[in-house]
């Protein structure tokens, strides 16, 4: 079928959008109708070099959608509503037989690969050249062909636009508050950057009962935000940071979420967690970056420090929990939204995140 996507031929970009042929899908695969796609950083790294990725490429890893058909053997019927998450969980490799998803071995091989689960391309631009996919998800399209294992279902009155937040921003971020750190009840927490994903990580930090939650970003408007999103404190990122975290804290944060993706800003969330703490970091900074921790407090303080991906969630079990914390008005994943935006508006809206204007933009297809 013809569909129109938002491609990237070359690092720095633009997007071009184009028409493209989508074939059918394969045997456990959709052809979903994309209803709504979220800008996100990880989409930015891949335009600006950051994150190397085979070109041309269809971006967009954080979407909803109607499935429209169901290749042999899916599990989705036509008319499910879906969120996409960027791991396609294979289920049978030992680390998914583990419970760790997020860390799927196939799925890490299609997504640096740019393709599909099970090894294959479906686009087609006009000149014949096969475009690949975004972590198995290329959002921002009108309509994608995914692995069924990208796929959760999801109940049908959720608006889409907000159901696709699901697909990373709360995924990662209520994930990374919820699993990766263990917030638990009386909890004192940081979170060092309040992008989509760091917001998500305040609201689930509220939820699970951090009793003070300190909201830390370079730009005035995200602390702001955060406060209105459950942090009780906020403090402006810089050199003085680590001191004015560990003062509002009374010596440092129990558990510490550091989301920006820059060595030097994991360093100091690393500096600004309590003895005994731990800090999280979910950003993804460059491949050739490197950073220098003291060696005697890890052990002498008992600290942990350890990544998280996809929040280390299961999405099949976690964005049915997330959904019913947003419906019972636990979870209000909707504060993270700033803005909706047409296809043919995708270059601006980026514009907008790597400023810091933005924090959650969503591209609805007409």
């Amino acid at each position: 079928m013809k569909t129109r996507g938002a491609v990237l031929t070359a690092v720095g970009g633009p997007l071009e959008i184009t028409d493209l042929e989508l074939d059918p899908p394969g045997p456990g695969e959709l052809l979903v109708r994309v209803h709504a796609t979220g800008l996100c950083h990880s989409d930015l790294s891949v335009i600006d070099g950051s994150r190397i990725r085979p070109l041309p490429m269809v971006l967009g890893h954080e979407a909803a959608g109607e499935v429209v058909e169901a290749g042999p053997n899916a599990e989705f019927a036509p008319g499910d509503h879906v969120v996409l998450s960027f791991v396609p969980a294979c289920g049978a490799c030992r680390r998914c037989a583990s419970g760790r998803q997020a860390l799927c071995e196939p799925g890490a091989v299609a997504n640096r690969d740019g393709t599909l689960l099970g090894g294959h391309r479906r686009w087609t631009l006009p000149d014949g050249t096969r475009p690949h996919h975004h972590l198995g998800v290329s959002g921002f399209a009108e309509h994608t062909v995914i692995s069924g294992r990208s796929a959760t279902l999801v109940p049908p009155d959720l608006p889409l636009d907000i159901a696709a937040l699901f697909g990373c921003a709360v995924l990662t971020g209520a994930g990374a508050a919820f699993y990766s750190a263990q917030v638990v009840p009386g909890d004192r927490v940081a979170v060092f950057g309040l992008g989509g994903v760091g917001l998500a990580a305040v609201l689930a930090a509220a939820t699970a009962g951090a009793t003070q939650i300190v909201a830390v970003d370079v730009v005035d408007h995200k602390r702001t935000l955060a406060l209105t999103l459950g942090a009780t404190h906020e403090a402006a990122g810089g050199s003085e940071v680590v001191s004015h975290v560990r003062d509002l804290t009374g010596g440092g944060a129990d558990k510490v979420i550091d989301t920006t993706g820059v060595a030097a800003v994991l360093e100091q969330a690393y500096a600004a967690t309590a003895v005994g703490g731990t800090t999280v970091t979910v950003g993804l900074p460059h491949p050739d970056r490197t950073i220098t921790l003291p060696a005697l407090n890890l052990v002498a303080e008992e600290r942990t420090l350890k990544g998280s991906y996809l929040g280390s969630c299961v999405p099949r079990r976690d964005v049915p929990r997330f959904v019913d914390l947003y419906r019972a008005g636990r979870l209000p994943v909707d504060g993270l939204l700033s803005g909706r935006l047409g296809l043919s508006e995708i270059n601006e809206g980026f514009a907008r995140l790597a400023s810091g204007e933005a924090v959650r933009q969503v591209v609805v297809m007409a």
